[in-house]
């Protein structure tokens, strides 16, 4: 049986359903909901877009038993996936509540000791660098929220209110950005770790080091537009952290998956199996607006391949249940769309500025060495 229907519909921006970016959303309401959309190929199930977070969730000892029965070992392994999504969501609630009251401790310490060096008081510092500085929304934006709010069911919220919760978005981001500059320039380091996804992967499909310390899995889709900024984002990454990151491949077909013959993904695995996977992977990325039949045959051409194995593969759709367990994998973990990555466990929606890739890798890498 195939996989449920899927569509490819989104054409937002920015992304907001992550375990990075979840206290905005509290700090900010649902507005930031509305003004933060998603910059990924939406996936929808039976009608509906799945907007969960992805699943997260800590291991014990994964070598000890955690129950006997008739003297047998149970081990925490074979059951945790099966109540990921349960144990995520409390340990996500419990994480936000502990790193907002984090991030409140560190800032205010950061304002006082920045108003303590320049003879001032600390919230007419804040007003004077922060405040001061932000404009208010604009008539169009307020009508726009307005309207897209009505349409969700808004009730008997007004343009004022709509106003207001736009004005403290805008007032909130002016003040983080603030708190950011004093972070780099005091050199602040949090190691409170966000809570955590164990997310196998195929070994065969890994691009970096292997003795790379953050593994960095990201469930794809070759046609997906937003898939194709994060892949040049990604090959940034694999640059700059060379040695350090490595990348494994998960597909995430959103309209293949429901098509009937071979598409990109089978055409890479094809290419695999005659060891070019990423040197294909990088053509369908790179020349996305060209798909097909006699399009992948040209570039397994270009890549010197058995064109005879690669055509028979094709035509066998022999690697399509593999690719459907992935997709299948995906739905289970309740992502919204591609691109989706989790680094070392920790899970990051969509095409993100590099900038969030590394804030998470960094971190990761100082939790590493000071665990050492």
């Amino acid at each position: 049986m195939r996989p449920p229907g899927l569509t490819a519909g989104a054409r937002e921006k920015k992304g907001s359903l992550t375990a990075m970016n979840i206290s905005a959303q509290f700090r900010n309401g649902w507005v930031a909901a509305l003004v933060q959309p998603l910059a990924i190929c939406l996936l929808a199930l039976a009608g509906q877009l799945l907007f969960s977070p992805a699943p997260s969730i800590a291991q014990s000892n994964p070598q000890m038993p955690v129950a006997t029965v008739g003297g047998k070992p149970v081990y925490e392994s074979d059951y945790v996936m099966e109540v990921r999504t349960l144990v995520y969501k409390n340990q996500l609630q419990e994480y936000t509540i502990r790193k907002k009251a984090l991030d409140e401790v560190i800032n205010r310490r950061l304002l006082e000791a920045e108003a303590a060096r320049l003879g001032a008081n600390p919230n007419e510092l804040l007003e004077r660098e922060a405040d001061s500085k932000i404009k208010p929304p604009t008539e169009e934006e307020v009508e726009d929220n307005f309207v897209r709010m009505m349409f969700r069911g808004g009730g008997n919220l007004t343009k004022e209110h709509i106003r207001e919760q736009l004005l403290q978005q805008i007032l909130g981001e002016a003040r983080d950005a603030y708190y950011r500059t004093l972070r780099a320039k005091a050199g602040v380091t949090v190691l409170l770790s966000p809570p955590r996804m164990p997310v196998e992967y195929d070994p065969e499909r890994v691009r970096g080091a292997s003795s790379a310390q953050i593994t960095m899995i990201e469930f794809t889709d070759f046609l997906c537009p937003y898939c194709l900024q994060a892949y040049t984002t990604v090959k940034n990454l694999l640059r700059k952290y060379d040695g350090k990151v490595k990348l494994a491949f998960r597909d995430l077909p959103l309209r293949e998956a429901d098509a009937e013959g071979s598409g990109p993904a089978d055409a890479a695995r094809c290419a695999w199996e005659q060891g070019k996977f990423w040197e294909y992977h990088d053509l369908l990325f790179e020349n996305q607006d060209d798909t097909g039949g006699s399009v992948f045959r040209e570039y397994a051409a270009d890549l010197n391949l058995k064109l005879d194995q690669f055509n028979s593969c094709m035509e066998s759709e022999k690697y399509r249940e593999r690719i459907q367990a992935d997709f299948r994998e995906g739905l289970s973990l309740a992502i919204p769309g591609t691109p989706f990555f989790y680094i070392n466990g920790i899970p990051l929606n969509g095409a993100r500025p590099q900038a969030e890739f590394e804030e998470i890798i960094d971190a990761e890498l100082a939790r590493l060495a000071m665990s050492r």
